[in-house]
């Protein structure tokens, strides 16, 4: 049986669109007939993915976007709801990612990790859902970490932040389960992604060892997990669960 476009005539926002991870789900939702709205802080590069998408003959515009900034937050759901008449998916991909041991990791450090990594997961969920209680359901599809489950050297800001990802990831799907909406999260192990910018050789060297399968992930291996987390009826009966495409990383 041929397999069509899995989201037509929906409408999806991501954030952290403007590379990596969040990039890479953006121009596949749109090559399955979304609409999307690319969301990123960086507007330049918003604009990169929102034309990969438009040369693909996909629906997309850029918003700029301070995830822990609550009114903006809200102000660009409203937008987006108002441009393309709703919202039924929402991917929050925006996330920083900077090596600093424990003895030595800043305050300032520590909450601007956790102000962009779980913070930011918080408001994107929070002024999206309303738009989807009115659309009649939706999906919510957090992006985590196979390290907030088996934790990491140098990492403990982070960790902490994915750790909050996927405790609230179950709580929304209890809560927001009346609405018809559904919520899950995504763990990725390490992907080739501009993130893995401010880790260390060493550490990359040592974490790929570790790996059953010898190798990093690529973007385009994550996102189809995004896609099926968002269809239906592929997606229909998750909620409140994390997948985890990690190369063998973590096996629950």
């Amino acid at each position: 049986m041929a397999i069509g476009p899995q989201l037509e005539g929906k409408v999806a926002v991501v954030t952290g669109a403007a590379s990596g991870i969040g990039a890479a789900i953006a121009e596949l939702f749109g090559e399955h007939g979304a609409s999307v709205a690319v969301v990123d802080l960086n507007a330049e590069k918003a604009q990169r993915t929102v034309e990969n998408i438009l040369s693909q003959r996909g629906t997309a515009k850029a918003w700029s976007l301070d995830v822990t900034d609550g009114a903006a937050t809200a102000k660009v759901m409203d937008e987006v709801a108002a441009e393309f008449g709703g919202i039924d998916t929402l991917v929050t991909a925006a996330e920083i990612l900077d090596q600093q041991d424990f003895l030595e990791m800043s305050e300032e450090t520590f909450e601007r990790t956790i102000g962009i990594d779980l913070k930011g997961v918080f408001l994107s969920g929070r002024y999206a859902a309303p738009h989807m209680v009115k659309r009649g359901g939706g999906r919510i599809i957090n992006i985590a970490s196979q390290t907030d489950i088996k934790g990491a050297v140098s990492l403990a800001h982070y960790v902490a932040a994915k750790a909050g990802v996927i405790g609230m990831t179950k709580s929304m799907a209890l809560e927001l389960a009346e609405h018809n909406i559904l919520v899950n999260a995504i763990a990725p192990g390490p992907i080739e992604t501009p993130l893995f910018d401010g880790i260390t050789q060493q550490w990359r060297d040592e974490k790929q060892k570790e790996l059953p399968i010898g190798r990093f992930g690529r973007v385009e291996e994550v996102a189809p997990t995004a896609l099926l987390l968002a269809s239906s009826p592929g997606g229909d009966i998750y909620t409140g669960q994390t997948l985890g495409p990690n190369s063998g990383d973590i096996m629950p």
